[in-house]
């Protein structure tokens, strides 16, 4: 017999509670719980859950040893930079969740594994678009495979019922919020709905060794869309950046349990798709000019992969009451405690100055081995003078105004050297092994490295 109840369901993590609750006793989140009927006949909706005919059988428990070692054989896309984020291709068997802003590309890449291994055999199934749709996109990236199958519906049941008929190298879902269990009331795209097909889908990854590559949506605040254990659920995390203005796109891995963690794939978009960028250090210095104050050169770690990045300030006199502090790929607060070292420790007077500093070429700088670039970038467009052509900064600030060690010197100053740069100062801290044809200053606090500098 048919029942319907109401229950509330947190936005955040999809914690359900009888009652409405202001703040989740989950996640902690507040105002985040809301209310829907669920109605559905106990007998068939209760037994069938979580679970699809075929896919509901589990091995017995094994002893450890007992356990048969299958050393399972990556398979590639020949994508290079999306092969080197998931740690050498795919694991068969893998479930990927891959991330990002509409437009960023999602689909493009994905859709674009068919142009790069024509010996895999793909289910692109799409909820977003119809079968022509798609031919007419593919012919647009000039994708031709006979391998490759366009597959429509958004019943979860139907997707995994051909998925098990095809036996496809790699299943991907485009997206997993169009997806939905006929079984269960509510809408397409709900908690409830983002759940139950993930965990179908990894059912299917599992037990039938299919590796599943999934889409998802994501919020204004950049999180992927639906609750936080779709993330938990998944083998990898891949998070699509980059904005319309720009040509180039990030996909970092957030999550691996199958290679590195936060390794970065560099793409430029161009009419024909995405396209490998193979020296991403070359193309954002391709308009450093260093001519100009408060242009700075750094060299961050992005996973395992050092990269050079341009760091540019801006300091000019406030108009208005209250000094303005813009920072574009940089965070704001980190800003605000060098500039507060810098006037404390070294001197120099921002309080009536409004200060912008931007990371070129889309960039986010989350290494604290920037901090140095962005110390002498500001002094140096403070002052109006330029920095030396072909120098390098490498150094963590502290409140002391000490240049403190970073990581991974040699690797960085290897690239550094592999682009030409003549000089870098580096922390006085920092122990380094053998030669190097760099002109290497050492430097122990701010003041020293500001007066090498300028």
């Amino acid at each position: 017999m048919a029942k319907t109840r109401v229950q509330y369901l947190c936005d955040e993590c999809g914690h359900t509670s009888t009652k409405w609750l202001g703040n989740c006793p989950n996640c902690g989140s507040w105002h985040t719980f809301k209310e829907f009927k669920v109605k559905r006949d106990k007998s068939s909706d209760d037994d069938h859950k979580g679970k699809v005919e075929g896919l509901d059988k589990s091995e017995p428990p094994q002893k450890l040893e007992e356990i048969e070692d299958r050393n399972e054989i990556r398979f590639t896309s020949n994508i290079v930079e999306l092969d080197r984020v998931l740690g050498g291709g795919f694991m068969p068997g893998s479930f990927v969740l891959i991330g990002g802003e509409p437009g960023v590309g999602k689909s493009t890449l994905t859709l674009q594994i068919a142009k790069s291994n024509k010996d895999l055999k793909i289910l692109y199934c799409a909820g977003e678009e119809s079968a022509g749709q798609i031919k007419q996109r593919a012919e647009r990236l000039g994708v031709s495979s006979d391998n490759l199958y366009i597959y429509t519906d958004t019943i979860i049941n139907n997707v995994i019922d051909e998925a098990r008929k095809l036996n496809p190298d790699l299943l991907i879902v485009d997206s997993i919020q169009t997806v939905y269990r006929t079984e269960l009331s509510s809408m397409a795209g709900s908690i409830q709905q983002v759940k139950e097909c993930a965990a179908l889908l990894q059912q299917v990854a599992k037990k039938q060794n299919i590796t599943t590559m999934v889409i998802g949506h994501v919020t204004k605040e950049g999180d992927i869309a639906g609750p936080r254990v779709l993330e938990h659920m998944v083998d990898t995390v891949l998070q699509f950046e980059g904005d319309n203005n720009n040509t180039y796109r990030i996909l970092r891995s957030i999550k691996n349990r199958f290679g590195p963690a936060q390794e970065v794939g560099v793409f430029e978009m161009v009419e024909t798709g995405l396209k490998d960028v193979l020296n991403p250090s070359k193309l954002f210095l391709s308009d450093y000019n260093s001519n100009v104050s408060g242009n700075a050169v750094v060299c961050t770690i992005e996973g395992s992969r050092p990269l050079l990045i341009e760091v540019q300030a801006l300091v000019t006199n406030s108009n208005y009451g209250v000094p303005q502090r813009t920072s574009n790929g940089f965070d704001q607060r980190r800003l605000s405690l060098l500039l507060a070292v810098l006037e404390k420790r070294g001197g120099y007077q921002f309080s009536g100055q409004d200060v912008y500093l931007n990371v070129a070429g889309g960039m986010k700088l989350n290494d604290t081995a920037g901090d140095l670039a962005v110390i002498c970038a500001l002094v140096s467009s403070l002052l109006d003078k330029t920095l030396p052509a072909n120098t390098v900064f490498l150094g963590e600030v502290g409140l002391g105004a000490e240049i403190r060690t970073v990581n991974k010197l040699r690797q960085r100053l290897a690239e550094v050297e592999k682009l030409g740069f003549k000089q870098a100062l580096v922390p006085k801290s920092n122990t380094l092994n053998g030669k190097s044809a760099l002109n290497l200053e050492r430097v122990q606090n701010v003041v020293e490295a500001i007066k090498i500098a300028l």
